[in-house]
């Protein structure tokens, strides 16, 4: 049985490749983060080692064992620290040496790189080699929210399978029915996941990522009245954020992004679509104060200081340039 909610395109591709004995050596899931890749590519990790006629059974041994991250021939590979900024060649290494040894407990290895835009340019000319001329009995499994931060070559050489966000009504259901979620706070995490069911469970199991967006909205509200020494001060903490992990940047400028969206959309009389629902008021008090034009341009700004960030240009003065052009 797979356990993805939604995505029935992507799971009846991977069931009849399985069927048909056509299942490619090498898979790339791309979608946005929590969208469900990573639940993908361990349903598939049983599939090609489950003992049952209708695989993933989720029943037997090699199921269960996978199910539990126990399994010796599932491997993953990833950032092995926080402070990791990328995947390296010495993980490639290893890798490579375990393809080559034969299955221990189950029928293949199966090599999942979560986040695999992160490999460094070394790393993925040596995986490149792995992935031409793959050993018998292993699957390889990339996973990637940033398609185009992956070499070219990588991504051909590998069957592309593409993971979109859930609509609004699919993930309040799964919510509300299977997790007993009061109506009002479904909507909430449902319409802050982005169509990405996978936050909105993590959001029920950690209460710090709703306390951390209140945070971030308190500085919104401070931010759009403050001064300019303000705005910098806070520029400089984004940069500092920036140097732990771009991704935490990167979270920070989708949220002032979201926000931005809420104005707009407030402004445009569709209030219905907003995502921060709970902030509805302090939306509209601030949507009063701006132009559509004055919005429009301002989410501009966000998504060119994200590019910028990701095309590695001076953080700080991405950052700094973005809080002065703020309305």
């Amino acid at each position: 049985m797979w356990q993805l909610a939604g995505h029935s395109r992507a799971t009846t591709l991977l069931q009849q490749s399985l069927r048909n004995g056509q299942l490619s050596h090498a898979y790339l899931f791309v979608g946005p983060a929590h969208v469900g890749k990573s639940t993908l590519a361990r349903n598939l990790a049983q599939a090609v080692n489950c003992a049952s006629a209708d695989p993933p059974c989720q029943e037997c041994t090699s199921c269960r064992r996978i199910a539990a991250s126990k399994h010796s021939d599932i491997h993953i590979v990833d950032l092995i620290s926080v402070e990791k900024k990328e995947i390296g060649i010495r993980q490639i290494a290893d890798m490579q040496n375990a393809a080559h040894l034969p299955p221990f407990e189950g029928k293949n290895k199966v090599f999942i790189f979560d986040r695999a835009e992160m490999l460094s340019h070394e790393a993925a000319n040596s995986l490149l080699k792995t992935l031409e001329e793959p050993p018998p009995n292993i699957l390889i499994i990339l996973l990637t929210a940033r398609e185009s931060a992956l070499l070219p070559t990588i991504a051909s050489r590998c069957q592309r399978v593409e993971l979109t966000p859930l609509p609004l009504g699919l993930v309040i259901d799964v919510l509300t029915k299977d997790y007993h979620l009061p109506q009002e706070k479904a909507d909430l995490l449902a319409r802050l996941s982005g169509g990405s069911l996978g936050w909105a469970l993590q959001a029920l199991r950690d209460e710090t990522l709703l306390s951390d967006r209140e945070q971030r909205l308190e500085d919104f509200s401070r931010l759009c009245a403050a001064g300019t020494r303000d705005r910098l001060a806070y520029a400089a903490d984004l940069t500092a954020l920036f140097g732990k992990g771009r991704d935490r940047t990167s979270d920070v400028l989708s949220a002032w992004l979201q926000w931005w969206r809420d104005l707009l959309l407030i402004k445009c009389d569709n209030s219905q679509w907003i995502v921060n629902v709970d902030q509805e008021a302090s939306l509209s008090t601030q949507a009063e104060r701006l132009t559509r034009e004055s919005i429009a341009a301002f989410m501009r700004d966000i998504r060119a200081a994200g590019e910028q960030l990701e095309m590695n240009a001076n953080p700080r003065l991405a950052l700094e340039v973005l809080m002065l052009r703020m309305p």
